[in-house]
């Protein structure tokens, strides 16, 4: 074999290799057990700082080594401080699957987010029409990478259900007012059909939070600024 066809031979392996994502949604479902999405969060818009020099490496290992199912990283640097080079530094130190979490409006977004590290992407139906939410389905699948649909009320839920989106998060923040309304949440997440992943987004400080979002149906919540701010809830959290 000569050196081009040599080169070109590992060349092929080493694309297939990198093509391949980790099974975000595969991640969030076991029977009798609500998994952890641990997110990276140095701010928000209703919070404020949170942990503005939390360095994303670090703050990975920690979550896989407490027993996160996925790591969510948001990368939109305005007002919550975040980077896609953060989600790049996070896949170079952890195989767990990566939910890339920014405002997507364009499918080109989607390309960015699998290129540095992303294994699924999150779209919010609250921000984008229903045109525009197949293209960016379609976008990640094209990249064989999963999609969470996020709601925040029956009207989104119904959209989200007729895209055909397989995980459904459900968040218990008012986008309005930025309160978080646990109930309208719970509510939300008995209502998602069997056959689908709801994930509980928003409301989760402590193991009774989580347990109730459980019994209301969801096999997965996404935590950010409760763990953040105190790093050993995340035992708390995923112990069995």
């Amino acid at each position: 074999m000569g050196y081009l066809q040599e080169i070109g031979a590992w060349t092929h392996r080493e694309v297939a290799r990198r093509r391949e994502t980790r099974p975000f949604a595969g991640a969030l479902h076991e029977e009798g057990r609500v998994r952890v999405i641990a997110e990276i969060k140095r701010a928000s818009p209703s919070e404020g700082p949170i942990a503005p020099s939390a360095d994303a490496a670090d703050v990975a290992r920690h979550y896989e080594a407490g027993g996160a199912a996925a790591i969510s990283v948001l990368t939109s640097p305005k007002d919550f401080a975040g980077s896609l080079l953060d989600l790049a530094r996070v896949r170079a130190v952890t195989d767990l699957p990566l939910l890339c979490k920014d405002f997507f409006v364009d499918p080109y977004q989607v390309g960015e987010a699998r290129a540095h590290g992303a294994d699924a992407i999150l779209v919010l139906l609250a921000l984008v029409d229903d045109s525009l939410a197949a293209d960016l389905i379609q976008a990640a699948e094209d990249h064989q990478m999963d999609v969470l649909c996020e709601v925040h009320n029956e009207a989104e839920l119904a959209r989200a259900l007729a895209l055909g989106c397989p995980l459904i998060g459900v968040n218990a923040r008012n986008l309005a007012t930025l309160t978080v309304e646990p109930i309208l949440q719970r509510t939300l997440l008995s209502s998602v059909p069997k056959g689908f992943i709801a994930v509980a987004e928003s409301g989760v400080t402590n193991r009774a939070d989580l347990d109730a979002a459980g019994k209301a149906g969801a096999s997965a919540a996404l935590v950010g600024t409760a763990i953040m701010r105190n790093p050993e809830l995340l035992v708390e959290l995923t112990r069995p």
